[in-house]
Order: C-alpha cells, then sequence, then structure tokens
C-alpha cells in the first residue's frame, strides 16, 4: 500500500474497512515514515500515526528497504540509478519502494495486490504488471500484480458492515476527499450507482 490511501484510511479511523475489505497490509519503510511525517507535520493526519502504531503485526507488515539484490535490481531498472541513490530522493519513494516490493514478491511467485491512488504509481505498477505477463509465457511461475485504488476498497465495501447505505458512503466520501484532493468528485466514481444499493 502506497502512503496516501494509507494516510487517509488511517486518518479518519477507517483502518478496519481497510483490513476487512483487502485483508493484512504490507507497507515499505519509506510508505511508514511518510505517514508518520505527514501525521507530524499536517494536524489533519494526526490519528494516522497513532492508527499505525496500534495495528498488530499480522495486519500491517513493515517490508525492510534494505538492500538486497533483488530490491536493488529492481529499483535500479525502474529508476534507472542504484538503491541507495535513490533512497536519498524522498519525491515519489514511497511509491518506488511499493512498486519494487511488489514486483520483487511477484518475482518469486506471488500474487500480490496493490492500492496506490497516485497516477504516476499506478503507472509504473501498470508497466510492471504488464512486463511480468510477457515474462509469465516462458516462466508460469511468475506471480501476479493487480492493482487497486481507494474507489476499489470503496466498491468492495459497499453495502458491508463498514458502509451499509449511500449515507455512510457520502460521509465517508467527504471525510476521505477532505484529506485528498486527488479523488475524483464522487458522482463520477459510480460508487452512488452500485447494485449492492438497490
Amino acid at each position: 500500500m502506497d502512503a496516501g490511501p494509507g494516510i487517509n484510511f488511517f486518518s479518519i479511523n477507517k483502518e478496519r474497512l481497510l483490513f476487512a475489505t483487502i485483508g493484512a497490509i504490507a507497507i515499505p519503510e519509506a510508505v511508514e515514515t511518510e505517514i508518520m511525517r505527514k501525521a507530524r507535520q499536517d494536524q489533519r493526519f494526526v490519528a494516522a500515526e497513532r492508527v499505525l502504531k496500534k495495528v498488530p503485526p499480522h495486519l500491517l507488515e513493515i517490508l525492510s528497504d534494505d538492500y538486497t539484490d533483488e530490491l536493488g535490481g529492481v529499483v535500479s531498472r525502474i529508476a534507472g540509478m542504484p538503491l541507495e541513490r535513490r533512497m536519498h530522493s524522498s519525491k515519489d519513494l514511497g511509491e518506488m519502494m511499493v512498486v519494487a516490493h511488489a514486483v520483487v514478491a511477484a518475482e518469486l511467485g506471488a500474487d500480490i495486490l496493490v492500492l496506490v491512488d497516485d497516477q504516476g504509481g499506478r503507472r509504473m505498477i501498470a508497466r510492471e504488471s504488464a512486463r511480468l505477463d510477457r515474462l509469465r509465457i516462458a516462466n508460469p511461475s511468475l506471480g501476479r500484480i493487480r492493482l487497486v485504488s481507494t474507489i476499489t476498497i470503496l466498491r468492495s465495501a459497499a453495502g458491508g458492515d463498514h458502509l451499509p447505505d449511500r449515507t455512510a458512503l457520502r460521509d465517508l466520501y467527504a471525510r476521505l476527499r477532505g484529506l485528498d484532493d486527488g479523488l475524483p468528485p464522487l458522482e463520477s466514481t459510480g460508487l452512488l450507482d452500485l447494485p449492492t444499493w438497490s
């Protein structure tokens, strides 16, 4: 999971909705650092630090960003620079490490679900997913990377305990959008027209 969705769901104490929808989550150390930094710098995100600290390890795993040959190779290929150098540039570092960890796991045969809202991160993941699809022709043991977003999470949660009706959806979405102006207007998401509301 990238920092954006983590900050958003954790800041409004909706981590249970997130875990109920997609299960246990893993985040790179760079994402943990970004969430903590933003929680300390912006009052809107202060709850995210508390949530991050209280979530048990069986629900939230922090992935080490320390150099391994596999992680270093993926970062070097995608970023065009060694991992050690890339770690010194904070711009989009969380997204880079989310993608790199996902690729390493998929190359080892795991099927990975990646939660990212940022368009640049989503493009990077889509490229890597397509690359793995091509490589899987010769190596069927490779895993897959599936991309999801905040909208995907809300679509899956719709009609359930954490999002029982349109009113709950409207309230939650307004709170999320108040934290993240990159989210599209609710009316354009299709969430209000889901069959579950019928």
